[in-house]
């Protein structure tokens, strides 16, 4: 009998098996209609309203908030993605990260174009059929002005060649706010006819966007793909030009006021929303955008979100701040003592506990989300008591806020900020230590904020293509450099922050253990001459380069080669230029591959 049973039981397995891999990559259909007069996004047939976060982290919390939809930037880690969302019965809305102008790309550039279009199409073939998915979304906010035809004829070739690929999911792009005089949904509607759905991202306009978006006469439906608190942009400033930034329950109450107003009462124009941020991000403060703490907990937004989505206030609810004071003048010496008081309570009769923090202010307004490091702490500056704390200011000139975390001991909090001003000659913000090796491009577990955005030199005849049909070094991709000029030179740099050019921001990092930097590299043909760089010359700014260290004239080989720029001995404490190229005109064209490349420490 056991004979029998065994063998039995194998193909039960190996069909159980093979019937979850079926249903794994089972499409799951989802179109946009028009019944009665009124849109509908309909998956699997059924009317779907998307319930929708920014981020990919904590998707089980997400899940228990009533949350049904993630929406991601780029396909970078897309399948893993699919797959974690599809584990928590979640959708994702797909993101292709287009190139921006002020970032250097030139969509006057065909051979670019044309790259960034097969890039995003190899990502429609390889993940079509995965349930998870809800939708594409072509680009965001790469359409700067709305005034150039050629990037939203750019949009409308990917999102055509989409829907030839898979048409079972419908496309989107999303732009940054309506624009001046709406010119931006005129262009769209004008040039982008195989747009199915336009996507905004609002925050201080939210309030005002859907009327604003019905008057333009647009017909297609529409999805807010980023709302949140009032932008750093959108507020006050200080005297000497820092955003006051919103408590959590503040913005607790915008969240809740923009959604009612363009998402919940426009039924059948609008699908629903994607809040930002489903997670944590040091975007010009430490806690304006993220609705979660690094650690994971939740702040008010969250139970507003979760009200809407489920219809129900969840049974703990975040604790709410009604006030943070700080005692005498917004600008002080170094050395002077303040006094610092936040008034707050629990909804549910929790005890609360108040954390203190001082950190640096570098009042570096974040611009389409660029990557940002994180602000510097001073916790020896500052002695609490419960819902007081005194502060010692830090003897560098500079902006500086005071933050108060209430927490209730349930995973939930509320956080304050005040920023105030030290009087006197300005200090340099030590940057971040880095933690080693640490990835300026390739794909690992580190993170940085370098973002190849320095282009110099001849900058029309560059373009940067992040492929996966490249015959990468390691991983799933690799970066392609072409220079299509015969003369002149060019070159791009990796800058932290970008466009920081003559170091008067705070940015990079630490990179004292680092004693190398490595990269792998190739050419085309073989043959091609290369330099390479990290650092700056250095100057009188406060926030250059310390140190420049170089590979000068480098013949790259057809075959993948690894090369190392040595660093010892240098003053590493602020690189802000992580990486970067540069070639001088060589009679043809010039294309070669980049991959790998980290900070190393010793062995």
């Amino acid at each position: 009998m056991t004979k029998l049973i065994t063998p039995f039981i194998g193909c039960v397995v190996t069909l159980l098996l093979l019937l979850s891999m079926t249903q794994a990559s089972a499409q799951t259909p989802v179109e946009v209609v028009v019944k009665s007069g009124e849109y509908q996004l309909l998956r699997d047939g059924v009317p779907y309203q998307i319930n929708g976060v920014g981020g990919d982290q904590y998707l089980s919390e997400l899940k228990a908030a009533g949350g049904n939809s993630i929406r991601t930037w780029s396909v970078e880690n897309l399948g893993d993605i699919l797959d974690q969302a599809h584990q928590h019965d979640l959708t994702v809305c797909a993101g292709f990260w287009l190139g921006h102008e002020r970032h250097g790309f030139d969509y006057q550039n065909d051979s670019a174009v044309r790259n960034q279009l097969e890039s995003c199409l190899a990502a429609v073939e390889k993940y079509k059929n995965h349930p998870a998915l809800l939708l594409w979304a072509v680009g965001n906010e790469m359409e700067g002005d709305g005034k150039n035809p050629a990037i939203w004829y750019a949009i409308n070739h990917i999102a055509r060649e989409c829907k030839r690929l898979d048409p079972h999911h419908p496309t989107m792009t999303v732009i940054a706010e309506l624009g001046e005089n709406e010119v931006k949904l005129e262009n769209l509607a004008r040039y982008c006819p195989d747009v199915d759905i336009v996507g905004v991202n609002s925050y201080a306009g939210i309030t005002s966007l859907a009327e604003r978006y019905l008057k333009t006469g647009v017909t297609k439906p529409f999805i807010v793909t980023e709302h949140g608190p009032h932008g750093p942009w959108e507020v006050e400033k200080t005297k000497w030009g820092a955003p006051l930034e919103p408590s959590s329950t503040i913005k607790a109450q915008q969240y809740r006021d923009g959604y009612r107003a363009a998402v919940a009462q426009q039924p059948g124009q609008c699908f629903g929303s994607y809040t930002f941020l489903w997670g944590h991000k040091q975007e010009t403060t430490w806690t304006w955008f993220g609705m979660l703490l690094p650690d994971g907990r939740q702040l008010g937004t969250v139970d507003v979100m979760s009200e809407f989505w489920t219809g129900n206030a969840p049974s703990n609810l975040a604790p709410v701040i009604k006030s943070l004071s700080l005692s005498g003048a917004d600008k002080v010496k170094p050395g002077e003592t303040l006094t610092a008081k936040v008034v707050a309570n629990d909804p549910d009769g929790d005890e609360i506990k108040i954390e203190w923090v001082l950190r640096s202010d570098a009042i570096v307004i974040g611009v389409g989300g660029d990557a940002q490091s994180a602000e510097l702490t001073f916790s020896e500056l500052v002695k609490s008591n419960g819902s007081t704390a005194s502060v010692t200011a830090p003897k560098g000139g500079g902006g500086y806020r005071l933050y108060a975390y209430v927490n209730d001991g349930n995973k939930k909090t509320a956080v304050a900020n005040v920023p105030f001003y030290v009087d006197a000659p300005l200090v340099a913000v030590p940057s971040p230590q880095a933690t080693l090796p640490l990835i300026v491009y390739g794909e690992g577990e580190s993170e940085s904020s370098y973002i190849p955005a320095g282009f110099m030199g001849k900058t029309d005849a560059i373009e940067l293509t992040f492929d996966s049909k490249l015959s990468p070094h390691g991983g799933k991709k690799c970066l392609k450099v072409s220079y299509q000029a015969t003369d002149e030179w060019g070159g791009v740099l990796w800058q932290s922050p970008p466009q920081d050019w003559d170091g008067h921001k705070p940015g990079g990092y630490n990179l004292g253990s680092a004693v190398a930097v490595e990269f792998w590299a190739r050419g085309e043909q073989g043959g091609e001459v290369v330099n390479f760089l990290i650092g700056g010359d250095g100057g009188k700014n406060l926030y250059q380069d310390t140190a420049i260290a170089n590979l000068k004239d480098v013949r790259l080989a057809h075959e993948w080669q690894k090369y190392r720029i040595p660093l010892k001995g240098l003053d590493l404490s602020r690189i802000k230029t992580g990486f970067g190229w540069s070639l001088a005109g060589q009679q043809k064209p010039v294309t070669f591959y980049l991959d790998d490349i980290r900070y190393v420490g010793e062995e």
